[in-house]
């Protein structure tokens, strides 16, 4: 007899789930995973990359990593840093990795979806 699949919820009340083999941290991250898929597959965006990290470096120094959800290039060549949040998930260090990567040159802007 199979096990039952367990879902368990995090900290913030999302389920972890997988879609082709790959892992998200909630269904509505999955399913703005889909979304970008069929934008792929229409043309819409291309390069669509799941779970890209950026170091975080301040004076030089690298002080620690942010991990966003997405990253794609749009059609006129402008690339896309796209993270699912919530009000949950929009703690301040998050607030405060997003700034950083905003100082970069070129700045390095995530959209919130």
């Amino acid at each position: 007899m199979s096990k039952p699949m367990t879902y368990y919820r995090n900290k913030y009340g999302a389920v972890k789930c997988e879609f082709n083999g790959h892992k998200f941290d909630s269904k509505k991250e999955r399913d703005r995973y889909i979304v970008l898929e069929s934008m792929v597959a229409s043309g819409h965006i291309n390069d669509l990359e799941l779970h890209p990290r950026f170091d975080l470096n301040v004076n030089g120094h690298k002080i620690g990593r942010y991990t966003a959800d997405f990253r794609y290039s749009n059609a006129d060549g402008s690339v896309v840093v796209e993270d699912v949040k919530s009000k949950a998930t929009k703690t301040r260090d998050y607030i405060l990795r997003k700034k950083i990567l905003a100082t970069y040159n070129p700045p390095i802007n995530i959209t919130e979806t």
